[in-house]
């Protein structure tokens, strides 16, 4: 079994995270990287290097403006009087129809959604790998192989088309899904994270031709907070074609499959030929969020589940951050 991983993705390391009104150390850190590669392994999986497809298959998802801003705004802040080692924004338009600034502070609030995205020298370096990563895992399934695990790191779901936020900068699911799309396929995207994937959910909400569906904690009360409310079905010729299971804060392992049950009954009915799998661990009860509480049994059987339903499958790496269990989490999702 393949697993895709490029080790400039550990040169991106965040060190501001803001919540609460607390600045801490980012938990996205990328010791991740090695106890995640550790668990696939030991799980069978071996790892190779992602080829390098360029810009093209990002683009195909993310915006040019976007794509510059991601490529020069450390090097723009820098040139700042004082400014901090990190980009990380302090004023957010009102609306994305707002007028757009020259100001490299301007920007960062136009293009960073919140303060859990700092952007160092390597970010970029290491977002567009973490990217390259899911393209290759998206043309090895597209080839036919079957349960390829591509390690993205920075994660991705919660980046739309020109917004970072929430420790993601390039949807990696999303550029993979879109990948496959150009293939000749009908990929649908499940998300399992803790957290809705509302990058992805935005990226697609207006499309009908790839299916978005998360399991993760009501946002009420959780991050991202403004997205992932059940009523959110798409729009126009999306219509239909988002599908969000809100759970309540604490769920455990049989009702977060009930859920999973339904999720894949959606993407069933979709005809989909391809499951692209945003898998968060930080599901997980030992995971510093602490929204949902699937045991290490409740990952055996989502994976499990994930491999009855018959799909090719991509899981593309999202949360799970470093606890005790995070790497047999993963073990237990890629050996069932």
């Amino acid at each position: 079994m393949k697993a895709i991983l490029d080790d400039r993705q550990r040169k991106h390391d965040p060190q501001n995270f803001m919540a609460n009104g607390v600045i801490s150390r980012s938990p996205e850190q990328p010791a991740r990287i090695d106890v995640l590669k550790s668990g696939a392994q030991a799980a069978g999986y071996t790892f190779a290097e992602p080829k390098d497809a360029g810009l093209g298959p990002i683009a195909a998802i993310h915006t040019a403006e976007y794509l510059t801003f991601l490529k020069t705004i450390h090097a723009r802040w820098t040139r700042i009087d004082g400014a901090a080692p990190e980009v990380i924004p302090n004023i957010h338009p009102a609306n994305r129809t707002d007028s757009y600034p020259k100001s490299a502070i301007g920007q960062a609030g136009y293009h960073q959604a919140d303060t859990a995205c700092p952007i160092s020298e390597h970010t970029w370096l290491s977002a567009y790998w973490s990217a390259q990563t899911a393209i290759t895992g998206a043309d090895l399934v597209s080839g036919g192989e079957n349960n390829i695990y591509a390690l993205c790191r920075p994660p991705g779901h919660h980046a739309f088309t020109d917004l970072a936020g929430g420790f993601c900068f390039l949807n990696n699911a999303a550029i993979a899904a879109e990948r496959l799309r150009q293939k000749g396929h009908r990929p649908a995207i499940l998300d399992v994270d803790v957290h809705h994937g509302n990058g992805t959910q935005g990226i697609f909400y207006r499309r009908g031709d790839v299916l978005t569906v998360s399991i993760h904690a009501d946002p009420a009360r959780f991050y991202p907070f403004f997205w992932g409310h059940a009523h959110e079905r798409g729009e126009g010729e999306g219509l239909g074609a988002n599908f969000n299971l809100p759970l309540q804060r604490g769920t455990g392992d049989d009702d977060y499959i009930k859920a999973l049950d339904i999720a894949l009954a959606r993407v069933a009915d979709f005809g989909a030929d391809i499951l692209v799998v945003a898998l968060g661990l930080d599901a997980s009860i030992d995971d510093p969020f602490q929204g949902l509480a699937i045991t290490h049994e409740g990952f055996r059987r989502i994976g499990d589940r994930l491999r009855n339903t018959g799909l090719l499958l991509l899981l593309v790496q999202e949360g799970g951050y470093l606890s005790e269990t995070l790497g047999d989490n993963l073990n237990a999702v890629l050996k069932a």
